[in-house]
């Protein structure tokens, strides 16, 4: 079995669906499967080895608050050349790209190949959804037409996808619990007696760090001893950068992107904040802090009150852009260690139920299913 992971999302940035793709590829790898990555290219100088097949251009757009993609084959021949030399017996596409994934889709070797889609987008604060509620009735008639499965991040995916009538599963997104763990080395720099804060993420709108920043100038005039360590880039950052400095904020690092060291920030952090205000369909920054044994405070995203449970879900999840509330219940964690620690066991033993081994797992026995059902359906 020779399966084909198309992302529809460059991998010139970082993100979760990217990640998500890269963490599906290394179970099956390690597993001995035949497996490649498809991903537009967004730069000419991207290059990331012969198991990566860069098909198609990605331009950046600005879709809900975020950056997307809009991915187009200018040569939809090369497509096709692609499919034949590879012979792809499932195609698993990640979010879909317009046109590049219809133009992948009516490709003639696609008609042979099982095709699974995974939806990672939570498009319930989209304008664009509300603006163009006809989009969901079109996503729904290409998937009937075209696709064997669909898969949701989490469950309110689903919702979007109720006129399919193929097999649906819910199955999350996943953490690599050899990078992310509580016996991750902490780095030395931050060990100094401040207690440390933690963003992780794209600095745009839909991510919220400003709301973060309010809340940290409030805390700050409570707390002589406190950090914060912003990790990402992105269209906000100067407007973020000026407000740290209007209003004369102490201790606050914008680290940019970094690689190979997440899991040590996230060792690292005492506290983890995400203060996305909408949009989020799972959460997998919360996963990662969790895996590594750090406690969350976040906004109360539909995706995140699914992930989270416990004390958390009850107590640090709180109504998006209430920056005091969310200086509450960081203030709480600052103030109590020992429920820190309590927050810290209980995430790790939920993270590992996000296991990329259990992950892989479950999509393995779908495509089982939807290659059953195909089967029956042919006869």
């Amino acid at each position: 079995m020779k399966i084909g992971l198309i992302s529809f999302h460059s991998f010139y940035n970082p993100g979760g669906v990217k990640r998500h793709v890269l963490g599906l590829f290394n179970q099956f790898k390690e597993r001995g499967m035949e497996v490649k990555i498809i991903a537009p290219r967004r730069s000419a100088s991207e290059n990331y080895g012969k198991d990566v097949i860069l098909l198609g251009t990605s331009f950046p757009i600005n879709f809900s608050g975020s950056q997307s993609d809009f991915d187009v084959n200018f040569n939809p021949l090369s497509i096709e050349a692609v499919l034949q030399k590879e012979k792809f017996d499932i195609l698993h596409f990640h979010n879909g790209g317009l046109p590049s994934s219809l133009q992948i889709l009516l490709s003639p070797s696609a008609a042979e190949t099982l095709n699974i889609l995974t939806f990672h987008a939570n498009l319930k604060g989209s304008r664009f959804v509300k603006r163009f509620p006809t989009f969901i009735y079109a996503l729904n008639k290409i998937c009937e037409w075209k696709l064997d499965g669909v898969i949701g991040v989490a469950p309110l995916i689903l919702d979007y996808f109720k006129d399919f009538s193929g097999p649906k599963s819910v199955i999350p997104n996943g953490v690599s619990v050899k990078e992310f763990n509580k016996d991750v080395p902490k780095i030395k720099e931050y060990i100094d007696g401040k207690t440390n804060l933690l963003f992780v993420g794209r600095i745009e709108k839909r991510k919220g760090l400003i709301y973060l920043l309010k809340a940290f100038n409030i805390l700050q005039k409570k707390f002589s001893n406190l950090r914060l360590i912003i990790i990402g880039e992105g269209p906000l950052k100067e407007e973020c950068e000026d407000y740290v400095k209007e209003k004369n904020l102490k201790d606050v690092i914008f680290k940019g992107r970094i690689a190979g060291e997440l899991s040590s920030y996230y060792k690292t952090a005492d506290i983890f904040v995400s203060p996305a205000i909408f949009g989020e369909s799972f959460g997998l920054v919360l996963l990662e802090a969790m895996a590594c044994g750090t406690p969350v405070v976040a906004f109360l995203n539909e995706g995140y009150a699914k992930l989270l449970k416990g004390k958390t879900a009850e107590r640090f999840l709180v109504k998006p852009k209430d920056y005091n509330g969310l200086a509450q219940k960081i203030e709480i964690l600052i103030k109590n260690p020992k429920l820190r620690n309590e927050i810290s066991e209980q995430g790790i033993r939920e993270a590992e139920e996000y296991s990329w081994t259990k992950v892989a797992d479950r999509v393995l026995d779908f495509y089982e299913l939807c290659r059953e059902r195909k089967a029956k359906r042919e006869k």
